[in-house]
């Protein structure tokens, strides 16, 4: 894994990090940071899914439809879900698909 890829999970880690101390102790953070934390979990998850993009499209196209029917036939989502989140709609986008 590339470093650039490192940093966007452990961004993405933290935010949801910081997301489960809210969840435990909601009275000790103020609704500016509140909503801080949750734009800082949409950037990141966002951050990681237009790389995502980015990558999938250097792919040639029979690589493409492959990893489109093993991502489908993962269980997590179906093909479709894969294909939209990658292909459909804009490149890059402000708030996460997932």
């Amino acid at each position: 894994m590339d470093e650039n890829w490192k940093n966007l999970e452990d961004a993405e880690d933290f935010a949801y990090f910081r997301a489960e101390l809210v969840e435990m102790s909601p009275e000790s953070y103020s609704l500016e940071e509140k909503k801080q934390i949750l734009e800082d979990m949409w950037k990141t998850s966002s951050d990681i899914e237009n790389r995502m993009r980015e990558d999938f499209a250097k792919l040639d196209e029979v690589s493409q439809t492959k990893l489109l029917d093993s991502l489908g036939a993962s269980g997590y989502r179906d093909r479709d879900w894969w294909y939209r989140m990658l292909i459909d709609g804009p490149k890059r986008r402000d708030k996460p698909t997932i």
